[in-house]
């Protein structure tokens, strides 16, 4: 495109002055009613190249053009999927930020749509029990949406390695909640009862209990966990899912699964990384790892 400088006029002008106080700038009333490149609507662009990292000037080339329609999307306004070229846009960065906070690692929020932003959008659908396709519908949006809680305000620098909750201080947090614990299979069983036996030990007044099945939770649990090796029949049921492929985030996923819940008392399956094909190399020493580190990660989510 040709660059459009002070001077011009026109429907182009007022686009261009729209989308600057849009995003803050101030332009002079009468450039605007006028719709007249003028002095003030320079200085915004002068001030939108410089915060956008685009060389100093006062006019609209292409660059400065393509990041004022990035800048100009709000998450919801289009559907947002893996392609190439990659969607970009102050939504994608908002959504990154988002799930980043959340537990749902895009890595850099960059603003463009790739390949780690589709895998953490799965994985977030699937906590949410929604059709997990990394395609970002009106549904992925409203599940976001309805977790403005727990990311507004906060740091979106990413999820870090929480680390170990320690002994006093996973006492105070199973001494204030009350959990159930329960399991679909053998190994998941054995998980279940090894973390029932560790809360016990951690504090006699432990509020986290084993049960037979989902029939048997408590009515005034705060939440239901349900441990599983197979993976979640159907992927639109809306039963938050908890892939356990990642412990350095899993205690921001956990908190995310019972937060966005609707249910009075959530339920959040647990999805341990062995699937159907068990060989039978599984160890007693897995089960006691697999144990303390879930027990951690559910401490940890609680102790907020």
């Amino acid at each position: 495109m040709e660059p459009i400088r002070e001077g011009a006029s026109g429907v182009a002008i007022e686009d261009i002055q729209e989308r600057l106080t849009k995003l803050g700038y101030d332009i002079d009333g009468k450039e605007l009613k006028a719709q007249r490149f003028g002095s003030s609507t320079a200085s915004a662009v002068a001030k939108f190249r410089l915060d956008h990292g685009i060389t100093l000037g006062t006019e609209v080339d292409t660059t400065t053009w393509s990041a004022l329609v990035d800048e100009g999307y709000q998450m919801g306004d289009r559907t947002l999927y893996l392609r190439l070229p990659n969607f970009h846009g102050s939504d994608v960065r908002f959504l990154q930020n988002c799930l980043n906070i959340l537990g749902f690692s895009c890595g850099e929020a960059d603003g463009y749509y790739g390949v780690h932003t589709e895998a953490a959008v799965k994985q977030f659908q699937e906590s949410q029990g929604i059709l997990a396709d990394g395609m970002a519908f009106p549904d992925t949006f409203d599940a976001v949406e309805r977790l403005r809680h727990v990311w507004a305000g906060k740091p979106a620098s990413g999820p870090h390695p929480m680390g170990g909750m320690g002994f006093a201080r996973a006492a105070g947090v199973l001494e204030n909640v009350q959990l159930s614990i329960t399991a679909e299979d053998p190994i998941s069983r054995n998980i279940a009862g090894r973390i029932w036996n560790l809360a016990s030990a951690t504090t006699d007044q432990s509020g986290l209990e084993l049960v037979e099945d989902t029939r048997h939770m408590r009515s005034d649990d705060q939440a239901l966990f349900v441990l599983s090796t197979s993976p979640l029949p159907g992927r639109s049921s809306r039963v938050s899912n908890v892939v356990i492929d990642d412990f350095d985030t899993l205690p921001l996923r956990l908190r995310t699964a019972v937060e966005s819940s609707l249910a009075s008392v959530p339920v959040v399956r647990l999805e341990l990384p062995f699937g159907l094909g068990y060989d039978g190399t599984f160890t007693t020493g897995d089960a006691q790892t697999f144990a303390v580190m879930l027990l951690d990660a559910i401490c940890t989510a609680y102790s907020e």
